[in-house]
């Protein structure tokens, strides 16, 4: 694909947590800042944790939703350096703010002799930023990454305290970049990959009936995306070939629930393996493409945690309501940050939602996510400055069935 474009690939724009990884794709998961592991209890144990299928009742279920999420405008103050003039100069701008529509859908089969069997379709990750201004439109004018997943994914309870799950990944991805330099370059970048495997595992333990322990690890999967660059750099025509390989990186998590009458309670640690983002290299066919955007760019991302808190509440027999709150860690350091992504040092996600049990059988959902405001002050060869009023808001809407 191109190496100018992928390296805007890289950037999580449209993550609600750190990096591009996008952990909330459920409504319960969403309400509960995705403190959502060992309480799984409903259609998404498939994405989120297959050992559970194992413990709910002996039926179909089913959901389906629907994301939002809104980007707003991030600010930057500061000097960064111009690619073409070889200077520093002052800039005082604001990315366009962004708003993207996103679906899911989870869903578990009855039991078959201790065997559930399941099947999810989600976006683990995505980014997607755009700045106008020269000359920070020529590192990131436009980019987009999408990534989607589908989950096929199998329990087994061993008794009546301990389930053993796991799945396969299909990961697909496709981005989009535009690079531009007023009478220097323009070029325009298209590029996906093949269907890339990858694996889950995990169990659940249950010493008593309110408390559950869980852990769930997901394997890295490298997303190796080919595709075209086309446009011009100066006089030259580019319509080449090119390729990229970004990581969708390893998570552990471990987490424990207790149910208290009418309230569960979860934490949940998370540990996100981005240290295997050393550079980013992209490959250009065209000499020229591969001279002037082919260089290696260092990266060196590091392994964070999450530290997640999770609360649920059931009103009666209609109505649950959710809580949640996140402490997240960047795996960005400063060397690397630039406008691609953007992101503060660490962030705190809060989430509230509710689910409605429309009869016995049906229930819908809404849930609300918001990833507090910060700022990140960063010095490094490209930029000299700070990033402002950085934020995402996520809206999920979902119905859910089990018959």
């Amino acid at each position: 694909m191109k190496r100018l474009a992928l390296s805007a690939l890289l950037i999580p724009a449209i993550s609600l947590a750190v990096g591009y990884r996008v952990p909330e794709q459920s409504i319960r998961s969403t309400g509960t800042a995705a403190s959502y592991t060992s309480t799984v209890e409903h259609a998404d144990s498939v994405h989120f944790n297959p050992a559970n299928m194992s413990f709910l009742k002996d039926r179909w279920y089913f959901e389906l939703g629907s994301r939002l999420i809104y980007l707003p405008k991030i600010k930057f103050k500061g000097n960064v350096l111009d690619p073409v003039q070889k200077r520093y100069v002052y800039v005082d701008t604001r990315s366009e703010d962004e708003t993207h529509f996103v679906p899911y859908f989870h869903m578990v089969f009855p039991e078959v002799k201790n065997f559930r069997f399941g099947i999810s379709f989600v976006t683990p990750a995505g980014l997607s930023k755009r700045w106008d201004d020269v000359p920070v439109s020529a590192y990131a004018k436009r980019f987009t990454l999408k990534v989607y997943e589908l989950d096929f994914a199998l329990s087994y309870r061993v008794n009546e305290k301990f389930s053993v799950g796991g799945g396969l990944r299909g990961v697909y991805a496709s981005g989009k970049v535009k690079l531009y330099y007023p009478n220097v370059y323009n070029l325009k970048l298209d590029g996906d990959t093949d269907v890339k495997p990858g694996y889950y595992l995990s169990f659940t333990f249950k010493p008593t009936e309110n408390f559950n322990i869980s852990a769930v690890y997901r394997s890295k999967v490298d997303l190796d995306i080919e595709g075209d660059a086309k446009g011009n750099i100066g006089l030259h025509r580019v319509n080449t070939s090119g390729d990229v390989s970004v990581p969708l990186p390893a998570e552990l998590r471990i987490s424990g629930s207790y149910v208290w009458n009418n309230t569960t309670f979860e934490l949940t640690l998370e540990r996100t393996f981005w240290s295997s983002y050393d550079y980013l290299d992209f490959n250009y066919k065209d000499p020229v493409a591969e001279n002037q955007f082919g260089k290696p760019i260092e990266k060196d991302w590091e392994d964070v945690n999450t530290y997640r808190f999770g609360l649920q509440h059931k009103f009666g027999d209609s109505f649950k309501g959710l809580l949640g709150i996140a402490y997240s860690e960047s795996p960005i350091p400063s060397k690397s940050l630039g406008f691609e992504l953007p992101e503060p040092k660490s962030v705190w996600i809060l989430s509230l939602g509710g689910i409605y049990n429309l009869t016995k059988n049906w229930e819908v959902g809404f849930s609300y996510l918001y990833l507090a405001k910060d700022s990140r002050k960063v010095d490094n060869q490209r930029i000299k400055g700070e990033f402002s009023d950085i934020s995402a808001h996520l809206f999920t809407l979902s119905v859910g069935a089990k018959f």
